[in-house]
């Protein structure tokens, strides 16, 4: 091994920042009782101090999210006295019920998520001592808690306040709901537009972080600054402003610094990767592969971008439970199988195969990504509904980074031509989505995943590529890509 003291400060460094972002990200979890129990089926977290008597919060996440992905407000506003109840929709997480119905109108899907959401509102009012209900959620989530607050006030037991954050709903109303903060990011620009028409419905005269109200109704249009639509779910600047709502509202004075949390993430998952490179520098280094000439590699990377596409929507590919991962599955492995054999990769297949670098490579990429990402960030650990899923999934994922590690020349191949493949290979999901845009727009939603994947599960393949082949990479990361789309699409039954 060449440059051992350089490998170790590496380790070391990347130990540093793993135990550093645990003890900061495990330091806004102390003292809370935090427990887990369901509502029918439905998955729920109670984040809450030992003891406390506080107002309950219904927290709910965003299309393709989960509990953990709300944790920056479940933990601040449990901190504050908040009795917090998250919980996974249907469809999401650990939840084993499917969404339902037709997800494209009001009538369909909307009215079993709206009633999931008055299951837990239920549970929450049931807590010992609760004072009142209150509801906060985030993206698809925000237009589900207009709607079921609208029914518990229709009921006779309105909700107190609600905290909607990058919001869009058709059911708000002049009147409805009567308490509203709407936060966005920055760089959300239609959603801030939304946020101020449900803003000028009660006062014209209001701008962006000013209060308009008439009688009873009371409104607020927020910007957190320098984020997105997944940045803001981090921002110290949102969750404050969802405290001093809800502290508003119950007449409360929390108070206290909100540190950002997204950054102690950011800082996990950098150390969780820089550790892997001095890791794959102690296996067994395999000669390097013939480079991929030009015209062969434009051949591979361009034509099954063109062909897969186009041939494979003019069939309808549905056979599992989720929304567009039968067709992705289908669609990565025919791609996969079309460049192997444009780039004569089979040959190289078995001869490249070693099962140890696989199984480290899983065990980093699975287990520790696990931990960290299910504890702090996402759901990662499948329901028993999933591992079925996982491994279909396989069939399309494996030879599709195989093929990528082949194309990309196990790592060696220069930046251009690692741009290069990877934007064709978005580009055929584009495509697809535009051929047959009602049944495949969700492969839109899939890109920003796909694209993080290479971001992080991509580096840390290729330096296992340049050490182990391209095989060995290509196996582990379509193994780990898999795992990452089972878990995160949403299962679905119409």
């Amino acid at each position: 091994m060449r440059h051992p003291l350089r490998h170790l400060a590496t380790f070391a460094l990347a130990l540093v920042l793993i135990l550093s972002s645990v003890f900061m990200l495990e330091r806004d979890r102390a003292g809370l009782a935090i427990t887990d129990f369901t509502v029918g089926t439905t998955p729920v977290t109670l984040y809450e101090q030992p003891g406390a008597t506080g107002p309950a919060v219904v927290i709910a996440h965003g299309f393709a999210g989960s509990r953990q992905i709300m944790q920056a407000y479940a933990l601040r506003l449990a901190q504050a006295g908040y009795r917090v109840l998250a919980f996974d929709s249907e469809g999401h997480g650990r939840n084993p019920q499917p969404m339902r119905g037709d997800v494209t109108k009001i009538d369909g899907t909307t009215v079993f998520l709206v009633a999931e959401v008055r299951r837990v509102i239920a549970a929450a009012r049931a807590l010992p001592g609760a004072p009142g209900v209150s509801l906060l959620g985030h993206s698809m989530a925000t237009d589900i808690l207009v709607r079921a607050a609208r029914q518990e006030a229709a009921a006779g037991h309105p909700v107190d306040a609600v905290v909607a954050i990058s919001m869009f709903s058709q059911a708000v109303t002049a009147t409805e709901p009567p308490r509203l903060l709407v936060i966005s990011g920055e760089w959300e620009g239609g959603l801030r537009g939304f946020a101020l028409e449900y803003l000028h419905q009660v006062d014209p005269g209001k701008g962006e972080g000013e209060l308009a109200s008439a009688g009873p109704v009371a409104r607020m249009a927020v910007v957190a600054p320098h984020v997105e639509h997944v940045g803001v779910l981090y921002s110290p600047t949102a969750v404050v402003a969802a405290r001093d709502w809800l502290d508003a509202t119950y007449a409360r004075m929390s108070g206290g610094a909100v540190s950002s949390m997204g950054v102690w993430i950011l800082v996990l998952l950098i150390g969780l990767v820089l550790a892997v490179h001095p890791l794959a520098v102690l296996q067994p280094k395999r000669a390097d592969p013939a480079p991929v000439p030009v015209g062969r590699f434009l051949l591979a990377a361009i034509l099954p971008a063109l062909i897969v596409p186009v041939v494979l929507t003019r069939f309808r590919i549905d056979f599992l439970p989720v929304l567009v991962a039968d067709y992705l599955m289908v669609h990565l492995a025919c791609y996969g199988l079309l460049q192997i054999t444009l780039l004569r990769g089979w040959r190289h297949l078995r001869a490249g195969l070693s099962l140890l670098p696989v199984g480290l490579f899983l065990i980093w990429g699975l287990g520790a990504f696990g931990l960290a990402l299910d504890r702090y960030a996402a759901s990662y650990w499948p329901s028993p509904e999933r591992l079925v899923l996982i491994a279909v999934l396989a069939f399309g994922t494996v030879p599709a980074l195989i093929a990528d590690a082949q194309l990309t020349e196990a790592g060696h191949a220069a930046l251009w031509r690692r741009i290069v493949g990877r934007v064709f290979l978005f580009g055929s999901f584009a495509l697809a989505a535009a051929l047959d845009f009602d049944r495949l727009m969700f492969l839109l939603i899939a890109l920003p995943l796909l694209l993080l994947f290479f971001f992080v599960h991509g580096l840390m393949g290729r330096w296992i590529a340049r050490r182990s082949g391209a095989t060995v990479a290509g196996l582990g990361l379509g193994l780990c890509l898999a795992w990452v789309l089972g878990v995160c699409f949403p299962l679905f039954s119409p």
